[in-house]
């Protein structure tokens, strides 16, 4: 049985603030990756669908994993990813009672991000190969497969996260893995099931660009796939280990999931540099707060 403490009941509205922000600024920097490189008329524009969503990818991997290393990533955790509070919540890392702020702050960050380059750029927003930068499936793509590749790469995901927490020499990677991981989905996945894998990357551009008919499918699977991955960590750690294996525990009461907090038997983590997410959180830095066993 784990010694240290369980989450926070309650977490300050000024951490919902950070989310709202930092999915503001991810969501503005995710439609002016879009605008510039599926732009017809840019002078950055990458004509071949496969390579300009490999090239989305990286960026989009790199500014989630710098954007959970800012200041407001480590005071929040940095999930700017509704799945991402869900599944730390149900991984005892993250305050039931933070869910509902966390969740409505990623959301409303996501329309206005998506509404601040739409002003920032114009009418280039706005064309059809850009369309706010709304995700979609492939023609050739049905509902149920796309809905399965959502939640199985959120899955995946969680289970990344879940894997390096569970080892504290590795916890240090966590920024750079979940940005790795997102930067695979999109890569993989993108010009699939659209690889999104947050419920806050879709919401503001599908409502903006007014591509709702499959909205929910972004929504809904990656919320599922994250409570899958969750249960399957939580099953993983039940598991027998090695005799000497360590096992890693969030020490303090704090919602984020930066590295200090994290701690083996009274002993602190290796400090991650200062610096930038994703989402994820207690995901995206390593700076997970308490976990029950």
């Amino acid at each position: 049985m784990s010694t240290v403490p369980p989450p926070a009941r309650r977490l300050p509205p000024a951490r919902a603030v950070d989310e709202f922000v930092l999915a503001t600024v991810l969501l503005f920097l995710a439609v002016t990756a879009v605008r510039w490189l599926r732009d017809p008329g840019s002078a950055l524009c990458v004509a071949e669908p496969g390579a300009a969503i490999t090239v989305i990818g990286a960026f989009s991997g790199t500014v989630l994993t710098v954007l959970v290393l800012t200041p407001p990533g480590r005071r929040s955790g940095g999930h700017m990813n509704p799945a991402v509070t869900v599944s730390l919540w149900l991984m005892g890392a993250f305050p039931g009672r933070g869910v509902l702020p966390y969740v409505l702050a990623q959301l409303a960050g996501s329309a206005a991000g998506t509404g601040l380059a739409r002003l920032a750029w114009g009418r280039p927003v706005t064309l059809p190969s850009v369309d706010y930068a709304a995700i979609g499936p492939a023609s050739a793509w049905q509902p149920p497969a796309v809905f399965l590749a959502e939640a199985g790469s959120m899955a995946a995901i969680v289970l990344v996260v879940g894997f390096l927490l569970a080892r504290t020499r590795l916890a240090h990677l966590l920024p750079y893995a979940v940005g790795l991981s997102v930067a695979l989905v999109i890569t993989l996945l993108g010009t699939r099931s659209g690889g999104s894998a947050n419920p806050a990357r879709q919401f503001g551009p599908a409502v903006l660009a007014g591509r709702t008919e499959d909205l929910w499918i972004y929504l809904v699977a990656p919320v599922l796939g994250a409570a899958l991955g969750a249960w399957l960590d939580r099953v993983l750690r039940r598991l027998p280990r090695p005799a000497g294996a360590t096992r890693t525990a969030a020490a303090g009461a704090g919602p984020s999931c930066g590295e200090d907090a994290l701690a083996v038997k009274g002993r602190a983590a290796p400090r991650v540099p200062a610096r930038t997410a994703v989402p994820t959180p207690s995901v995206h830095d390593g700076n997970l707060s308490a976990r029950k066993d």
